[in-house]
């Protein structure tokens, strides 16, 4: 090309780079069909992403969606509701503070949390297979422990918090019960989080407390020093 047709692609990519720009979660595109997502649910959840990301449209009509997916209004329709009733999408009901008006917009959270679990599901398998040496015993308290502490928190783990749990028996070892404990311990306190149990963890074993019995021995020292 000349120098003036590279001026003009240059003005193109520099016009292209100023428009409103969308991200999408990888994981979608990834993990669509695994959630049992059509194409035409996938890109109404896409299209939904794009009007609160470009144009900071929180709740867009039928009439727009139906616009930019081509659906027919009762198809699109039976699309909402089916991603409404399998938790990907909910409608929530908001107020302004400044002028009290109340409004509907689209929440997303669902569909986020759902791919959270498919990410972490395959953190746990990635992990199984950097570790083939590890004994079975071993592969199978982790999976105990991940159960354990989804059944607590009510959710699926993040790839981090599955990341944690890992990082406690492989590399600080500290027994499947001594972190069963720990969990036991936080959910009395009312301090359901990670950060509070590897406090704990980390106490105990700065203290050497390794079994139920040394925990069980440190919590009365403990109460009796108050």
């Amino acid at each position: 090309m000349n120098d003036e047709a590279w001026k003009t692609w240059a003005m193109g990519v520099s016009h292209a780079m100023e428009s409103p720009q969308v991200h999408l979660p990888h994981a979608l595109l990834r993990f669509y069909r695994k959630l049992d997502l059509s194409l035409e649910e996938t890109m109404l959840l896409i299209q939904l992403i794009a009007y609160r990301q470009a144009e900071l449209n929180d709740f867009p009509t039928l009439e727009e969606l139906q616009e930019r997916t081509g659906l027919e209004p009762g198809e699109l329709a039976s699309k909402l509701q089916r991603l409404i009733k399998d938790g990907f999408l909910a409608i929530h009901e908001d107020e302004d503070t400044p002028s009290g008006i109340r409004y509907e917009r689209y929440n997303l959270a669902g569909l986020y949390e759902r791919l959270g679990g498919c990410l972490a599901e395959e953190r746990r398998s990635q992990r199984r297979a950097e570790r083939p040496a590890v004994r079975e015993e071993e592969a199978e308290t982790v999976d105990n422990l991940f159960r354990l502490f989804e059944q607590e928190f009510a959710r699926p783990l993040s790839p981090m918090e599955c990341e944690t749990i890992s990082v406690w028996i492989d590399q600080d070892r500290y027994p499947e019960e001594l972190i069963q404990l720990a969990l036991k311990e936080a959910v009395f306190a009312g301090k359901l989080h990670f950060r509070y149990i590897d406090r704990i963890l980390l106490e105990w074993s700065r203290n050497r407390v390794r079994t139920p019995e040394d925990v069980r021995a440190y919590s009365q020292k403990f109460r009796g020093q108050r």
